[in-house]
């Protein structure tokens, strides 16, 4: 990389961040947890199933994974819609990890019957879910009294003020069967300072339970973070922009956010009546009064647990789209409504975030974002993404941009996880692909052959970029075992709908297969060379 392009970005607000993973070229997959498998796994992905990935990666020559939001979903399945903007989702546990896990004889055969949950073709969260809760409450049951002991285990406490309403909520929530917060009684719904003090002896077996769960989760993940930085592998965390309404943030804080208003997006291209999320709207200037501690404190947590992270919808920061009650998508309006606003508002959040954490935010600056929010991102050092089949010259004749055009500050994919993969983009969009095939100056082929998806990822990692990062089943669809036999299967989710299928991809091999399969190995090295 040039000089004076480090330079460049070294002078920017987000230097430091820059100077921290340097600037050069950097090459890495996208994983989400659920997805993975290994041979000890119990029915979904867990935190330490990701250390052999690291060395896989080392291997290959990439120095990134991308990993979407890890935030305790409570019953849901959404890693986009948490119970908490810090807590861990418990469900990704390496049961089989757990300190003197060897010391109660009947869990070596309690865990290898939950391994049964590893081979269905997508993840069961209820049924997976429900087993890790009833084995966690057993082994909490029989080493609480000793690790809460330890010194390690008090300075969690003292150092983590998030856990104990966190920890309160879920007690609350598990007690009111998961209704909605908005349904408790009034003692348990808006307690009193007294109140509060009450329900914390009232609870104070389950919120054990729960803050040493967190305990447990952020031991897990630490670990893989010391171990990718021992391997010069950098872990890309995932922070949504919003959290849910049903969320112990918004129980306990409920000042910092606009409960009468709901977040959502215009209508555009894609949506005709614009979409209405259900997220409760930030009050930017409560916030301010506290001097973002909310957010200083989700970002220092994120830098325990990553080198880098992505900020979920980075427009919204600028301007959101608020819906009032009673009204459509389509009747909503922008926050700020004055649209000079927009820019000095984004760019002090921005500021902020990156005051707040040590670590490189890189933006999704996905759909429909005024020219002026991507400049400003530019000149605070904040890298946009660029999803290459919607890079093209859309204000004149619609044709493709070179990826070799990029800008630096930038991360170059070929999908996301809520889009088509590259074979399924192929398919339902056979006027797009006629167009790439025109622009790659390639004969039209109704199927994307190995060649060309092989070409279009090397075309990925050789863009203008400094970040090229795909997600792992963009590769794995070289090999057709490494797959499901029906590419629609290859998909993440499906925006705007409520489907079961969403966020239940499962890899078809386990992590031990995957590392071990030599052509797959080679492949994405010479994509890379």
């Amino acid at each position: 990389m040039s000089e004076e392009l480090e330079q460049q970005l070294f002078n920017t607000p987000a230097g430091s961040q820059w100077k921290e993973i340097g600037v050069r070229n950097h090459h890495g997959i996208c994983v989400p947890l659920f997805s993975l498998h290994t041979e000890q796994s119990t029915g979904i992905g867990e935190y330490l199933d990701l250390i052999p990935l690291i060395g896989w990666c080392q291997e290959v020559g990439m120095d990134v994974i991308q990993l979407l939001p890890l935030n305790d979903t409570g019953l849901g399945t959404s890693p986009y819609s948490a119970l908490s903007a810090t807590a861990l989702n418990p469900v990704h546990l390496s049961l089989s990890q757990l300190p003197d896990i060897d010391k109660i004889a009947h869990y070596r055969e309690k865990l290898a019957q939950m391994r049964y949950w590893n081979s269905t073709s997508r993840v069961k969260y209820n049924i997976v879910r429900e087993l890790k809760n009833s084995f966690l409450r057993d082994y909490f049951a029989h080493f609480f009294p000793e690790i809460s002991e330890s010194s390690e285990y008090q300075n969690f406490l003292l150092h983590n003020k998030w856990l104990k309403p966190y920890a309160l909520f879920k007690a609350i929530k598990e007690q009111q069967e998961w209704r909605p917060w908005e349904e408790w009684p009034i003692p348990l719904k808006s307690p009193s300072e007294g109140g509060y003090q009450d329900l914390l002896v009232e609870f104070a077996n389950s919120i054990h339970f729960h803050e040493f769960s967190q305990y447990l989760c952020y031991n897990q993940l630490e670990k893989v973070k010391k171990t990718a930085t021992d391997a010069h592998i950098l872990l890309k965390g995932d922070i949504p922009i919003l959290i849910s309404r049903d969320s112990a943030d918004v129980w306990h804080y409920r000042h910092y956010f606009l409960l009468h208003l709901s977040a959502g997006a215009p209508p555009d291209m894609y949506t005709r009546d614009g979409q209405n999320w259900g997220f409760p709207i930030y009050d930017w200037e409560e916030l301010e009064k506290s001097d973002f501690s909310w957010w200083h404190e989700r970002l220092e947590l994120a830098s325990r647990l990553y080198h880098l992270y992505r900020i979920d919808h980075i427009v919204g920061f600028f301007r959101l789209w608020a819906i009032a009650p009673g009204k459509t998508a389509k009747e909503g309006s922008f926050i700020p409504p004055d649209e000079n606003q927009w820019i000095p508002h984004g760019r002090k959040i921005m500021e902020m975030m990156l005051r707040s954490a040590p670590i490189l935010p890189i933006g999704e600056d996905l759909g429909l974002v005024p020219p002026e929010v991507k400049k400003c991102l530019t000149e605070l050092g904040i890298c946009g993404t660029r999803v290459m089949r919607w890079e093209r010259h859309w204000e004149t004749d619609g044709k493709f941009i070179p990826p070799s055009e990029y800008p630096p500050a930038s991360m170059t994919t070929v999908s996301t996880h809520d889009l088509d993969t590259l074979q399924l983009w192929w398919r339902h969009f056979p006027k797009e692909a006629r167009l790439y095939s025109e622009f790659k100056e390639w004969p039209y082929k109704p199927f994307l052959s190995n060649e060309r998806l092989q070409e279009i990822l090397r075309e990925s990692h050789h863009s203008g970029s400094l970040f090229h990062i795909n997600l792992l089943q963009e590769y794995l669809a070289l090999y057709p075992e490494l797959i499901s036999h029906n590419p629609a299967d290859e998909r993440i989710n499906i925006p705007g709908k409520i489907l079961a299928r969403n966020w239940t991809y499962r890899f078809r091999p386990t992590v031990e297969e995957l590392i071990k399969h030599i052509p797959l190995k080679e492949a994405v090295k010479k994509i890379l060379n």
